[in-house]
């Protein structure tokens, strides 16, 4: 028998070889290649996440910034975004309530101006309130009944238009009357032509997609949300069958915003899934490749629970790896667009803190799921044939 204090040491040093982290270390070193290349698949998913969200939220933003720079309170819509089958004469109605003070009708529409380059087209009125956001760079406001249109700048830069040229939409000629900036990128890349023409062109007459209504300033003693809440009803009243919805639920919730976020998910997920297949191979060939080790593992008393534990450690070390590469990558591509000058009005490099949790979270899952089945197939190993294993 050896001596208390000869033995504590030599348990200490076991302890520490048969550690959990030890064993990881030592295990994603071991196929240092492989381990690498595992890192480099979760972090382009984890990055793709990254960089497809952050462009989602900043077009999400560019929206919200539509309403707020021209003083916009709520939107009355029907269910569907680009639905053109409200009245015009419906404004009326809206001026008439107590607490409105300005209603614009409005027409979006996707249209091709050139075989390569389409653009949102704008439908306003020439006494519309939301000209006043915008900062009229060169040539004057468009005037009702007129072949006009106003152009953003970054798309009169791509088009080469300047006022006095012309454009042809859909087989009509406009003349461009000028050139604006405005704070939303949806807006400066973007055509503004009077209502009644762009009701011409779509056989639209008399019909419009949405009315954008600026809001009186709210009585004394009672609160924005209240005021905002008693207008909603006010409208919805007056206009049945139609929504009256605040700027900031419309800018999140419309149809382009939602078809931008379910893309970000599609993308995302499927690159998530190459990135488990990913360390599912790594982690079922690392299995394979330490069957004796495992054996030996259990001959020295581990339990099924601490090998399937160690590989599922394993797994989810990858992930979080995976996971912290990935935001480097993301917030990389998000500043690399935020350099082009097709998208630099759009993205924005402010990224929030809740997103990178959202993808280390994403991360270790994803490591989790994609360990599991190795890491139940390494428990069920018995020790005698796991010692057999050549």
């Amino acid at each position: 028998m050896f001596p208390k204090s000869e033995q504590d040491p030599q348990k200490d040093f076991m302890a520490s070889s048969l550690s959990f982290t030890g064993f990881v270390w030592k295990n994603l070193q071991r196929r240092r290649l492989r381990t690498l290349l595992t890192l480099c698949g979760i972090g382009m998913a984890i990055g793709a996440f990254v960089g497809l969200v952050g462009f989602s939220r900043a077009f999400e933003q560019a929206w919200l910034r539509i309403y707020s720079s021209s003083g916009t309170d709520i939107a009355v819509i029907q269910e569907t975004f680009l639905s053109t089958s409200m009245d015009e004469s419906d404004q009326s109605k809206l001026l008439a309530l107590p607490s409105v003070a300005q209603a614009a009708p409005v027409i979006y529409n996707l249209m091709d101006l050139t075989p390569e380059v389409n653009a949102l087209v704008y439908g306003w009125k020439a006494d519309s309130y939301e000209l006043e956001s915008l900062d009229i760079l060169s040539g004057r406001a468009f005037r009702d009944g007129q072949p006009e249109v106003m152009l953003g700048d970054l798309l009169a830069q791509d088009l080469k238009k300047k006022p006095g040229d012309t454009l042809e939409i859909q087989g009509s000629t406009f003349t461009v009357c000028g050139v604006y900036h405005a704070s939303s990128a949806l807006e400066t890349d973007a055509v503004i032509m009077p209502l009644d023409q762009i009701q011409n062109l779509s056989s639209l007459q008399g019909k419009v997609s949405t009315f954008h209504v600026r809001l009186k300033p709210a009585p004394k003693g009672v609160s924005q949300d209240e005021y905002l809440k008693r207008a909603q009803a006010q409208i919805e009243a007056a206009l049945p069958g139609l929504r009256a919805v605040p700027a900031a639920e419309r800018a999140s919730n419309n149809q382009l915003v939602e078809l931008a976020r379910a893309s970000t998910w599609g993308t995302s997920a499927i690159a998530l899934i190459i990135g488990i297949l990913g360390i599912a191979n790594t982690m079922a060939m690392s299995v394979f490749e330490r069957t004796r080790e495992i054996g030996i593992l259990r001959a020295l008393g581990w339990k099924r629970w601490q090998v399937l534990a160690l590989i599922q450690f394993e797994a989810a070390a990858l992930g979080l790896g995976g996971g912290f590469l990935g935001i480097v990558l993301g917030w990389c591509a998000l500043h690399v667009l935020a350099a082009l000058p097709q998208t630099a009005t759009i993205v924005s490099t402010a990224v929030p803190v809740s997103l990178f949790a959202d993808a280390l979270g994403i991360a270790v899952l994803a490591g989790l799921a994609a360990g599991a089945l190795p890491a139940w197939r390494g428990a069920k190993l018995s020790p005698v044939e796991a010692l057999r294993h050549d």
